[in-house]
């Protein structure tokens, strides 16, 4: 009961927080993914290390902070036209991408050919998983965000026009805003209904070799939740979605949302620890709290880019 107090408590000062920086978007939203990106890879690394492994910590964050600056782009090019001297300019987005992929895969090995530690394929392996799993999936959640801002590309479905008039471009701004939120609100209730819905009918396993207390039950709860909450969420506040729209973002939340708890839990039981960290009282680490997150954000944001705004 304790412990349950705690999560509240917390839960109830650190949501209205969360919502706020979805809220205004740019780079408050952008610093909050970034906080939460560096604290799971942090985490991850701890974890990577109970395995015997040794990865490339400070890499690792460098090239997550750089994989979601990507996913700025457009901002970026617009509010900083030139890089400083030469008059160099800012790449585009796709070459952006390749460029930090390529210096971050010769930086790894580079490192690891110096530093001189036990096991450098181990240390590898778990250096380039954590900077893509949580580094390039994290930047996604920057890319939700951001997509409504990406005017030219983006824009002709919904207004069918590129002259956005400011008022348009305010509701561009809400969208953006009101998709996050209600990514997260989908991801929370998922999992509120997994969980009780679990307690009070679980009969059946879901994953018992990796998470014994999940069931097939809990599991529909959460998936019938998630749906029931992405097309209120559309009826409230993004109705620029189709209600097959809103019910696909759910049904990716439903089933991707656990899926990221599964995989993080996989590697928890790998790495022998009950919780990332204990950095958030009574709910673990930032990597426990964000895992569904996580593992949501790159499909929701593919999605919008390429079928809703296709």
């Amino acid at each position: 009961m304790s412990n349950t107090r705690t999560r509240v408590l917390f839960a109830v000062v650190a949501i209205p927080g969360v919502l706020v920086l979805a809220w205004l978007g740019g780079y408050a939203w952008a610093l909050f993914v970034a906080a939460v990106l560096t604290a799971s890879l942090i985490e991850f690394a701890g974890m990577a290390r109970a395995k015997g492994a040794d990865p490339q910590t400070g890499l690792m964050v460098a090239a997550g902070l750089a994989l979601l600056l990507v996913f700025l782009h457009e901002r970026l090019t617009r509010d900083i036209p030139a890089l400083v001297g030469g008059g160099i300019h800012w790449p585009l987005q796709w070459q952006a991408f390749i460029w930090i992929m390529i210096l971050f895969m010769a930086a790894a090995l580079l490192i690891e050919l110096f530093r001189a530690r036990p096991s450098p394929l181990l240390n590898l392996s778990a250096t380039v998983l954590g900077t893509l799993y949580i580094g390039l999936f994290l930047g996604c959640a920057v890319g939700i965000r951001e997509i409504f801002t990406v005017v030219e590309f983006h824009v002709g479905p919904v207004f069918g026009t590129a002259d956005l008039t400011p008022a348009q471009l305010a509701q561009l701004d809400l969208w953006g805003a009101f998709t996050v939120i209600a990514v997260l609100a989908t991801i929370w209730m998922c999992d509120t209904a997994a969980y009780f819905g679990g307690r009070a009918m679980g009969r059946h396993k879901l994953f018992p070799r990796v998470s014994p207390n999940k069931t097939w039950e809990g599991a529909i709860w959460g998936f019938v939740a998630a749906l029931a909450t992405m097309a209120g969420a559309k009826y409230a506040v993004v109705d620029y979605l189709a209600l097959h729209q809103a019910l696909a973002i759910g049904a990716i939340v439903g089933v991707l949302g656990q899926a990221g708890d599964l995989v993080e839990s996989l590697l928890k039981r790998d790495a022998g620890v009950k919780d990332s960290s204990a950095l958030l009282p009574g709910h673990g680490g930032v990597f426990d709290r964000f895992d569904s997150f996580i593992f949501v954000s790159p499909f929701v944001f593919l999605y919008l880019d390429f079928v809703v705004f296709a």
